[in-house]
């Protein structure tokens, strides 16, 4: 019951804490770099500003401000008539006031009249700085971003030939805005380039003492879109360094106790809580706390928010006591300030976490009193139903729990079109407590249905994993084993896209198909795969680690199944050495692994032969633990 409880945990996370986060920028941060054009605070792209004209047209010589229809006053006086200047005046003046018009334009329409009339009399560098600002223009909007794509692709064509080449702080500007736009039509490896070569220009101009100020806010820029693209790919563990590096930023500029440097600690927290490595996301987010309680005050709703992360963070690292004073402390401001639909959502935290205590009665009662609070076709009343679910299995109240799991998915069903995302976290949720029911074809039928939505959503691949390997698992469990191997290659082949070949997740899945090779007398396959599985136990969580161990006993048996003992006998003796180290806790485990090493060293002295299938227990017990963290 241990494991099952630590099973449990991980999805009571991934309920709380399900969607990687998207980091913004907010204004506080754009004070210190008045001289250069902001970033919006929806989508972290460069926006245009008043002051956007000074960089944009002052970098270098025959740019507008420094043409001679900027300096109208020492040519032609603006007072004079028309009629009285000569030809080449005129021409001045007409495009004196196209500029001004230009300039002007409080819309992104606006701005493309203008410059349908100014772009004939632009030279090359001025038409691709034009098409530029336009560019930041229309992304300010947040609307039409195939234009700004096409504004942005104009401009980089004519950025990239200029004379300054890879040092032009302009280009790395474009560049971004190309990584930028590349995101949010979901074309994330094109995004990755463009912000890639942006942050090569900017390093460089770094290193040329070029105005650390301005290379300093489009690199924060270029790495908070680099950290989303990451994010979106699924690759969240890659995407913490350029978070630091962002993070780095912040410190060199802002005031220690700014609000913003809080909001960027707290930023770092939930990005390590989206991996669920707990024990790197507390510091950041006592660090945010601190900040807030300095700038805002104990009873201020950023501090509120700090303590549901926080709630989140003991919860993952199973102090729930903690969790829950936190819990407690946030509903008390969130009450305090009005903010229902916040409060609704930490008291049904708040019951996930009695559920986590083991107080069920408690965390029912808890959710009957929210439940009410709520719409009868509310997706909130349906995480509810699923909370409830979940402390009636627990008390082995499995009718009422599948009565309250029906609800859920009565509710869930008619929002799969509005919310495809959140609805096939829900489902994959209700299909593990399925599981854990014994009800086998619900589970599998309730993965299927999340599959085929998570497939629709470019960002959500790395989730599309984590379903077939579920599906892969159940299938294995109920026996059928070849139709089990399709779903957990493919789950292989998704999760080290985007996790990357050592995560430990991939070793759980290559370890349940290595299972099935066993199954299907395939022995060498089964030996091939146990082996990938160990070297990423190894790597990921240690060699004294259980899941170490036990992917040494699963060697162990394919070796024994080759009829190579000496092989067998030597990866069991080092499971045996592993179980040893860590105490009485594993007692049965250490018996059952002695015994497998008695009768493999009869089989070597040539006694008769016993199959040793994977112990089911110990494999389930694993690979359900892992589908919840690769999620």
């Amino acid at each position: 019951m241990k494991r099952v409880s630590s099973r449990f945990l991980h999805f009571q996370i991934q309920k709380l804490w399900s969607k990687p986060p998207i980091y913004v920028h907010s204004k506080d941060f754009i004070t210190p770099f008045s001289s250069i054009p902001s970033i919006n605070e929806q989508n972290t792209h460069l926006k245009s500003c008043p002051k956007t004209q000074s960089l944009l047209f002052s970098r270098k010589p025959n740019r507008f401000l420094d043409t001679p229809s900027q300096n109208l006053s020492t040519m032609v006086d603006p007072r004079e008539p028309t009629s009285q200047l000569s030809s080449r005046q005129r021409k001045i003046k007409e495009r004196s006031q196209l500029v001004d018009e230009f300039e002007a334009a409080k819309t992104a329409d606006e701005m493309i009249r203008a410059f349908e009339q100014l772009e004939p009399i632009l030279d090359e560098n001025e038409l691709g700085l034009a098409c530029l600002k336009i560019g930041l223009k229309l992304d300010d909007g947040g609307e039409n971003l195939d234009k700004v794509f096409d504004y942005a692709n104009k401009a980089l064509k004519i950025l990239d030939q200029n004379d300054d080449g890879d040092l032009s702080l302009p280009l790395a500007m474009n560049l971004q805005l190309l990584g930028s736009a590349c995101y949010s039509l979901n074309r994330f490896s094109e995004s990755l380039g463009y912000l890639n070569r942006a942050n090569r220009i900017l390093v460089k101009l770094g290193e040329k003492g070029s105005d650390g100020f301005e290379i300093k806010h489009v690199l924060h820029a270029v790495h908070l879109n680099l950290a989303n693209t990451k994010n979106a790919m699924g690759r969240r563990e890659d995407a913490i360094g350029n978070l630091k590096k962002c993070l780095e930023i912040k410190e060199m500029t802002l005031e220690d106790n700014s609000r913003e440097l809080g909001n960027a600690y707290r930023d770092m927290a939930e990005a390590y809580v989206a991996i669920l490595n707990f024990k790197e996301a507390l510091p950041y987010c006592m660090k945010a706390m601190e900040i807030h309680k300095i700038e805002l005050g104990n009873n201020s709703v950023e501090v509120a928010h700090d303590r549901r992360l926080l709630g989140v963070i003991y919860t993952g690292l199973e102090e729930h006591v903690k969790a829950l004073e936190q819990n407690q402390l946030s509903q008390k401001v969130l009450k305090n300030w009005g903010l229902s639909s916040d409060l609704l959502r930490a008291e049904i935290d708040a019951a996930n976490m009695q559920i986590a205590l083991g107080k069920f009665d408690e965390a029912i009662n808890t959710l009957k009193s929210v439940v009410l609070q709520t719409d009868k076709e509310s997706e909130d009343r349906a995480m509810i139903f699923i909370s409830m679910a979940k402390a009636l299995c627990n008390q082995e109240k499995f009718l009422e729990a599948k009565r309250c799991l029906q609800m859920s998915c009565g509710i869930l069903d008619k929002k799969e079109k509005s919310n495809p995302l959140g609805v096939s976290e829900a489902y994959m949720e209700i299909s593990m407590q399925y599981e854990t029911m014994s009800e086998f074809e619900a589970s599998i039928s309730l993965l299927k249905k999340a599959q085929n939505m998570l497939e629709k959503i470019p960002n959500e691949q790395h989730s599309v994993g984590s379903a077939s390997a579920r599906i892969g698992w159940l299938l294995l469990l109920t026996g059928k084993v070849q139709e089990s191997i399709p779903y957990l290659e493919d789950a292989i082949e998704r999760l080290q896209e985007n996790f990357g070949s050592k995560h430990f997740g991939v070793g759980y899945v290559y370890n349940n198909l290595g299972a099935a090779y066993l199954e299907l007398d395939r022995p060498q396959s089964a030996a091939q795969v146990f082996a990938l599985a160990k070297d990423i136990m190894d790597t990921s969580l240690g060699p004294n680690h259980v899941d170490s161990i036990e992917a040494c006993q699963n060697l162990s048996k394919a070796y024994s199944a080759m009829g190579s003992y000496a092989l067998a006998i030597n990866f069991q003796e080092k499971a045996i050495d592993g179980w040893r180290g860590h105490g009485p806790s594993v007692n049965d485990e250490l018996k059952e692994a002695m015994r497998v090493l008695g009768e493999l060293k009869v089989k070597a002295c040539g006694g008769s032969h016993v199959k040793n299938a994977l112990p089911v227990n110990h494999a389930r017990r694993r690979s359900s633990g892992s589908s919840s963290l690769v999620d």
